[in-house]
């Protein structure tokens, strides 16, 4: 799908479909859709009241032009109220409209810019948002399908706008919607593919093919060189399975850079829990537990096109933790990287093993500020739901900019606090930690014992495990992946100072 900026009227654009806009309860139209609407002799507004159209966000409604204006036919969508209306109603409204538009089997589709009008809103932003919508509200994962194999009509997007001060706001905007939501589709596709396909020598193969494109450098571990390495963490989650592990690394390298800012993503392409077995019901989605790998490898796919002034190195531990003869057992304990030893009494919180030597490996390469990004606990879901990940931080300026990020991205982050008194919590009778204290503050304690490898470097911990998988639609995404976190790594790179 290619997007485009026009100057000009939306009377005028010729197109299979024309998008225009109107807020809740608004019974008579103005802007650019009260144009259109006079164009058409006021069918919009016999529209409204005929149909009852309320205006609410994501609404949609579609009339024919029979010729009275170049455009075939009018869609028209709901913006909610206006004094609630966000760049995220933005990706919304975008979505729903495109998916009408789809519907309608149209090629061309031209659009007014939603929010364009409203104080305080910027259009670049908003121009973002109508991208990222757009594209993300008709993503399908169609790889697998040999029936019913319907793509999307929608070949051109056109964002049609009047006033010439606002264009070159509106290009940059849509040029960085294009890089986030081409990230975010990569990232979904990774997520939604099984597990027999979504290896971590897959993974592996795919970090090689982004380095290559894009000029990076890539190293990838084997079993044997992480052993070496002292990465035994990772090593014991791995032994169960007959999937190799690999430890991905892919560098970016920014003239005369002196700061070297690293991404850590979890990897677990199939969790059944190893020994502290799953129960049945869900398994079959434990594919997405490399959400945040896929994250990652999103991110650095896109950064020759940010170009962040900073290093930035991009880690994923891979494997996937199963049940075999040689799996680690609950009481085991093992050295990690750093040199810290861990009891795993849960074999399920596998995660944070794999992490916590990543962590340490981040900062054992030198990194001066860490983002980790993981399916990592139950809790948080629990604890926040769906529609949102946890955050933790050891850094107030960083958790800010990542939360802010998140809000402007339609991906919202709430943070959770490293209560230093919750550290009693993680002491082994055995060993210097135990990985899975009990289920009271699950999501914390996670955090907790992340923190316990990244020393007194800057570092924020993503739980992405609420939002990662979805088992009912929403505008900006079908069932299944949604590549959480995946837009925050890409603008935190991109508006990286």
């Amino acid at each position: 799908m290619r997007f485009s900026v026009s100057q000009g009227s939306l009377t005028e654009a010729s197109c299979d479909a024309l998008i225009v806009n109107l807020f809740q309860d608004v019974k008579h139209p103005g802007g650019g859709t009260g144009a259109v609407d006079r164009a058409l002799g006021g069918a919009i507004t016999q529209l409204i009241a005929d149909e009852g159209f309320e205006g609410k966000l994501g609404q949609t409604a579609a009339l024919q032009t029979y010729g009275r204006i170049p455009a075939t036919k009018v869609i028209l969508v709901g913006l909610g109220k206006a004094e609630e209306f966000t760049t995220d109603g933005v990706r919304r409204a975008s979505a729903a409209a495109a998916k009408r538009a789809a519907d309608a089997n149209a090629k061309k589709v031209s659009t007014i810019l939603h929010g364009a009008g409203i104080g305080g809103l910027d259009p670049g932003e908003c121009t973002l948002a109508l991208v990222e919508g757009a594209a993300l509200g008709l993503y399908k994962f169609l790889k697998y399908k040999t029936v019913d194999r319907k793509e999307t009509s929608v070949e051109e997007v056109e964002i049609v706008e009047m006033d010439a001060s606002k264009l070159e706001a509106i290009r940059a905007g849509a040029a960085k919607g294009e890089i986030t939501s081409d990230a975010t589709i990569f990232a979904r596709d990774l997520v939604n593919d099984p597990s027999n396909s979504a290896t971590p020598t897959m993974l592996a193969e795919t970090a090689r093919k982004i380095a290559e494109e894009n000029g990076l450098e890539c190293s990838v571990l084997d079993r044997e060189q992480i052993a070496e390495s002292g990465m035994n963490l990772l090593l014991a989650v791995a032994q169960g399975s007959a999937q190799p592990p690999k430890f991905i690394v892919l560098r970016y390298s920014s003239p005369g850079a002196s700061r070297t800012v690293a991404i850590v993503g979890k990897g677990i392409t199939f969790d059944s829990g190893g020994l502290s077995l799953k129960p049945a019901d869900g398994m079959e989605n434990m594919k997405d537990d490399m959400s945040g790998s896929a994250a990652v490898l999103a991110a650095m796919r896109a950064i020759t096109k940010i170009a962040p002034p900073v290093n930035v190195l991009g880690i994923a531990p891979a494997t996937e933790n199963m049940p075999g003869g040689g799996a680690v057992k609950p009481g085991d304990v093992i050295r990690s990287l750093n040199g810290k030893t861990v009891e795993i009494n849960n074999t399920d919180a596998e995660g944070r093993l794999v992490l916590a030597d990543a962590l340490a490996y981040a900062v054992k390469e030198g990194a001066d500020e860490i983002i980790d990004v993981a399916t990592l606990t139950g809790a948080c879901v629990v604890a926040l739901g769906r529609g949102m990940s946890g955050i933790m931080s050891n850094n107030d300026e960083l958790a800010d900019r990542l939360i802010a990020i998140g809000e402007k991205e339609g991906d919202p982050l709430w943070r959770l606090p490293l209560f230093k008194d919750y550290k009693e919590m993680l002491i082994s009778e055995v060993a210097d930690l135990k990985n899975a204290p009990g289920r009271e503050a699950g999501a914390i304690a996670g955090g907790m014992f992340l923190h316990e490898f990244v020393e007194d470097k800057p570092w924020a911990h993503i739980d992405i495990a609420g939002p990662s998988f979805l088992d009912k639609a929403t505008l900006t995404a079908p069932k299944g992946g949604t590549a959480a976190g995946t837009r925050i790594l890409v603008r935190y790179l991109m508006e990286m100072p």
